[in-house]
């Protein structure tokens, strides 16, 4: 599995929450979408997914999940039923950059943290992963998705360095 260890700054996001299955998604996205577009926020911005709950725990119907755009400084935070804002705070974090079809999305997950994170040296840090989306898997000629996995980390509580 290649990780790479990289510094994330903190993140200003205009966000839509969506409650169901994660296949389901679309939905917000769809609606950030239309929103972002008329506001005139551009393809310079960084468009972020959050599972906020782990499937094998919560039932499908209950999972939430975050479609995020990052915002340009100044941005003008109006109030609106659909959208809402929210600071993803920085940090140290392992990179997986995933490019294959969504339904081997959790498999990506399983492996982080079940095999990864384990012998890494590291814990997870109490941070939400983010998913960079890096395309449209609607659009993408093979159907996949192109996905920036950041797992927030921490230095493992029995890490040690042999010199």
């Amino acid at each position: 599995m290649n990780i790479t260890i990289k510094e994330l700054p903190d993140y200003e996001v205009a966000y839509v929450r969506h409650v169901g299955s994660y296949l389901e998604t679309f939905r917000a996205w769809s609606k950030l979408g239309e929103w972002a577009h008329k506001h005139g926020i551009d393809q310079t911005q960084y468009s972020i997914g959050i599972s906020l709950d782990d499937p094998n725990f919560v039932d499908e119907y209950a999972c939430r999940y975050d479609a995020c755009v990052t915002i340009p400084k100044g941005f003008n935070k109006e109030n609106n039923d659909d959208i809402q804002y929210k600071t993803l705070k920085g940090g140290t974090y392992a990179l997986y950059q995933f490019h294959d079809t969504l339904d081997k999305f959790a498999l990506a997950y399983q492996s982080i943290f079940g095999q990864w994170l384990p012998n890494s040296g590291y814990d997870a840090d109490d941070k939400p992963c983010l998913e960079f989306c890096m395309n449209n898997p609607a659009t993408d000629p093979e159907g996949k998705a192109k996905v920036d996995l950041y797992i927030p980390i921490k230095k493992g509580d029995n890490y040690s360095v042999t010199l």
